[in-house]
């Protein structure tokens, strides 16, 4: 199965995603759980969550991924913005306890000046103070693309914040095209070499999920803009290869390209129309 969506809002509901997913001909989708750059959520509506966990066991979805805020900062300088992360991140996870076949996907957070190290001990600190055997939804570290202070920009650090988390059996790693490509990491030339070296240090069967965007930015630059699929500089052909590739074609891929609806159906079906058979 070919498990491709893109992102949606959330102001209809679960259900409304739902079937504004399948009106693309998506089987899969990521949303805000919250106001991207602030802290409000929509009130739970579980009549909603149940109706829509029906559609999608109805319509075969794949994972669905529920993205954490950007406001989100686990190793902020401030303890009120680390403070703020970690009771998100626990709101978030207590409310998807009632969605099914759903992962948590967040960026991992900026030093801001502190250093990697602090950094990477700060974001352990949270999520072993979050993550509890209750909780039934897998967190997931999005690999970044090297802007600024941030963390998560090669797979060493995602390995050591790894390590470092008690609940190995709930975290694993979203991987984004674009990032990847502007931290330095060729998926256009070397694909395969550049799985190998994830899988030897973090572990390929940590990825849980996959972001599908082109990028504007030349490679290795340290920048995050996401490009429409085949107008960036990793092309058409790279993406193809990503959703065809043996180690990651049961992924859910999701489409974050600066797209309407609209453009994101038309991304959907020329991917679908170059997926090859297993």
């Amino acid at each position: 199965m070919f498990y491709l969506g893109c992102h949606l809002s959330s102001s209809g509901g679960y259900l409304a995603m739902g079937e504004t997913a399948v009106s693309i001909k998506a089987n899969t989708f990521q949303y805000f759980t919250r106001n991207p750059r602030g802290g409000s959520a929509r009130a739970l509506d579980l009549d909603d969550i149940a109706s829509f966990n029906a559609y999608a066991t109805e319509h075969t979805f794949g994972t669905i991924v529920a993205h954490a805020p950007y406001t989100l900062n686990l190793c902020s300088a401030k303890p009120e913005v680390r403070e703020f992360a970690r009771n998100t991140m626990r709101d978030d996870l207590e409310r998807l306890q009632h969605v099914d076949n759903v992962v948590y996907n967040f960026h991992p957070g900026s030093h801001v000046g502190q250093g990697v190290d602090l950094g990477i001990e700060m974001i352990i600190d949270a999520i072993n103070a979050v993550l509890t055997e209750e909780i039934k939804t897998p967190i997931l570290l999005e690999t970044m693309a090297g802007k600024g202070s941030e963390i998560g920009r090669s797979f060493e650090e995602l390995a050591r914040i790894i390590d470092g988390v008690i609940l190995k059996d709930k975290i694993g790693v979203c991987m984004d095209s674009c990032h990847m490509h502007d931290a330095g990491y060729d998926v256009v030339n070397d694909l395969d070499g550049v799985l190998d070296e994830f899988d030897r240090l973090v572990g390929l069967d940590r990825v849980k999920a996959f972001h599908l965007n082109d990028s504007m930015n030349p490679f290795a630059s340290g920048k995050d803009r996401h490009a429409k699929i085949g107008e960036g500089t990793l092309g058409l052909d790279a993406i193809v290869r990503i959703v065809n590739h043996p180690k990651l074609r049961a992924l859910p891929f999701n489409l974050e390209t600066p797209n309407e609806l609209d453009g994101y159906a038309r991304e959907i079906d020329l991917l679908r129309k170059r997926r090859t058979t297993a």
